[in-house]
């Protein structure tokens, strides 16, 4: 029934929108009179009033007497014609229709800020209070600093420490394969390949970054981890069957695409006026790439990388299908480990009671990995700072 309100909502603020200019084009049309704003503002001013009146008193009638009450379409009516109604009288030459509906789509993009504030705000509170509650049954030392995790264990045992380094090894194996690759593919696309080639190689290359990431866990599990293990073993290593390194190897063939696609429209974004200044002085295209392009293209370049370095973080299939569960403290790649967003899912699913430690451990993982990735944000913001430069 709600549905139908909305939809009842929008066809009124067409219908206000259609009478509030064809109302402005005929006093237009009056001899002599020449209004304020165009009859199109009219319009906009109207239809804005309606769909605001309307899905206003629907949303504290549908509140206050349920969803599906009938009363919920008659208050849309009622709120529309209460908002629209007065406007509609004032359609006079001096009526400034356009400032009015400036101001109200100003008022609306504020609010649509405050909501992604506080929802922000919102989570961040949520996840600050839950790891409190942990901090009273485990010591903010013990987390920090013991090198044991078995949150199952008797007795359990909540060291953050083996957690962060499986994190920090696979993503550094994912940066490490998707950085170079990234980069370069994007300068050879913005810089070499023909305008008919880009637009065939960019879109192929993009489609890497719509396979499910759960498609990609089975790859790494059934593909590239055993390659790994086998190369391994034929060269007399110990490899565990499910490795850090077949994980951060196929992740970074999923954030590949996402450094390409960034970087090659940043590098495009560079003013071709420089590159032609440069090859004034004598430059080659490999030099004048080295020295001019990439040095221009750089803050946007570091932003990339740690978008990348951020979606690397907050990846999980991949890693509980190619790395495994082990929460081992170990800088060695071809061992198995595990990271602190597997650790959130493994904790959180199922039935749980959200007042014992392994569960609220949950919360004070994501409260560490919050801070982590926003230190990775801080970083990519000076980086930007201090080399960004205007091109005039």
């Amino acid at each position: 029934m709600f549905l139908w309100t909305l939809l009842l909502v929008v066809l009124l603020a067409a219908g206000a929108y259609m009478a509030g200019r064809q109302r402005a084009i005929a006093l237009q049309g009056a001899a002599g009179v020449r209004l304020h704003s165009l009859p199109s503002y009219h319009g906009y001013l109207l239809a804005a009033a309606a769909l605001i009146g309307g899905l206003a008193l629907a949303i504290a009638t549908a509140l206050a007497f349920g969803v599906h009450s009938p009363l919920t379409a008659v208050a849309a009516v009622i709120g529309a014609a209460i908002a629209a109604v007065p406007l509609y009288g004032k359609d006079t030459p001096d009526f400034r229709a356009r400032n009015l509906f400036e101001r109200v789509v100003l008022v609306v993009l504020v609010l649509c800020s405050g909501v992604a504030v506080l929802t922000t705000i919102g989570i961040v509170f949520s996840v600050v209070w839950e790891t409190l509650i942990f901090f009273r049954s485990v010591s903010p030392f013990e987390f920090l600093l013991n090198t044991k995790w078995a949150p199952t264990g008797t007795p359990p045992s909540f060291g953050f420490l083996p957690l962060l380094a499986g994190t920090f090894l696979v993503t550094f194996i994912a940066i490490v394969v998707a950085g170079p690759l990234g980069l370069l593919s994007a300068i050879y696309m913005a810089e070499y390949a023909t305008p008919r080639l880009r637009s065939v190689l960019k879109p192929v290359l993009e489609i890497l970054a719509g396979i499910p990431t759960v498609v990609l866990g089975f790859f790494a599990a059934l593909v590239v981890a055993p390659l790994i293990r086998n190369a391994g073993i034929s060269v007399g290593l110990e490899v565990a069957s499910e490795s850090a390194l077949a994980a951060g190897l196929v992740m970074g063939m999923m954030i590949v695409p996402l450094i390409s696609s960034l970087s090659d429209d940043i590098i495009n974004a560079v003013p071709q006026s420089l590159r032609d200044g440069s090859y004034a002085l004598g430059a080659t295209k490999s030099e004048t790439i080295k020295r001019v392009v990439i040095p221009a293209a750089l803050p946007g370049i570091v932003s990339a990388f740690m978008l990348a370095i951020s979606r690397a973080v907050g990846e999980t299939m991949i890693v509980v299908m190619a790395a495994g569960l082990a929460a081992n403290l170990t800088a060695n790649p071809l061992a198995a480990v595990t990271t602190i967003t597997v650790q959130i899912a493994t904790l959180l699913v199922g039935d749980q009671e959200f007042d014992s430690p392994k569960t609220l451990s949950a919360f004070a993982l994501g409260f560490v990995l919050f801070f982590f990735t926003l230190f990775l944000n801080y970083i990519a913001l000076r980086i930007v700072q201090k080399y960004r430069e205007q091109y005039d």
